[in-house]
C-alpha cells in the first residue's frame, strides 16, 4: 500500500536537500502532487495479473495469437527515472485464449512498480504461463530508458531489448521465426 504521508515527508526533504525552498509557490503542493501520482505509477505493486488472465475463453484450435506494440512506461529501481516503450507477446494457447485487452493490461500490473527491463519481461511470460498454460510464450520488449538518456553517457534513442520464451517457443526455432516474420522484421 502505498503511504502518501511518507512519500510527502520524503519529498519535503529531497526539496531542501537541493537547496529548495519548499515552501515558495511553484514547490508548496509538490509533496502532494508527487504522492499522487507515485500512487499511480506503483499501482502494480498491490496488484496481480490474476484477475486478467483467469478470465478464458475455449478454442478449438488456434494458431499463434500476437499482440504486439503495447506501449507501456515504468521506472527504473536503480535511478527511480522512467523507461518506456513497447511489449511485444505471442502465445501458443492450449485450449483456451484470453482478451486481447488483458494482454495489455498483464503488462500495466507489472510496469507500474519499481522495475528492471529484464525482470518485466520474465514476469509477463511467467503469467502467461501460469495462469494460461499456453503450449508456449514469447516475450519481447524495447524500450529507452531515461537513464541513458538525461545523465551519465546521455545517449538519447537507444534502445534496450530484452527476449523471454518459454514452451515451444523456447524449443522450436520455427516458431521464433514465424514471431519475427509476424513482426515485420
Amino acid at each position: 500500500m502505498i503511504d502518501k504521508t511518507k512519500i510527502e515527508q520524503a519529498i519535503v526533504l529531497l526539496l531542501e536537500g537541493m537547496g529548495e525552498d519548499k515552501n515558495r509557490e511553484g514547490l508548496r503542493e509538490t509533496p502532494s502532487r508527487i504522492a499522487r501520482m507515485y500512487e499511480e505509477l506503483f499501482a502494480g505493486v498491490n496488484q496481480t495479473p490474476e484477475p486478467y488472465l483467469t478470465k478464458t475463453f475455449t478454442v478449438e484450435d488456434s494458431g499463434m495469437v500476437l499482440e504486439k506494440d503495447i506501449v507501456f512506461y515504468s521506472t527504473c529501481e536503480h535511478h527511480l527515472l522512467p523507461f518506456y516503450g513497447k511489449v511485444h507477446i505471442a502465445y501458443l494457447p492450449n485450449g483456451k485464449v484470453v482478451g486481447l485487452s488483458k494482454l495489455a493490461r498483464t503488462v500495466e500490473v507489472y510496469a507500474h512498480r519499481l522495475q528492471l527491463q529484464e525482470q518485466l519481461t520474465v514476469q509477463i511470460a511467467d503469467a502467461l504461463m501460469e495462469y494460461l498454460q499456453p503450449k508456449g510464450v514469447i516475450v519481447m520488449i524495447e524500450a529507452e530508458h531515461m537513464c541513458m538518456t538525461m545523465r551519465g553517457v546521455k545517449k538519447p534513442g537507444t534502445q534496450t531489448v530484452t527476449l523471454v520464451t518459454r514452451g515451444k517457443f523456447a524449443e522450436e526455432k520455427e516458431l521464433q521465426e514465424k514471431f519475427w516474420r509476424m513482426m515485420g522484421r
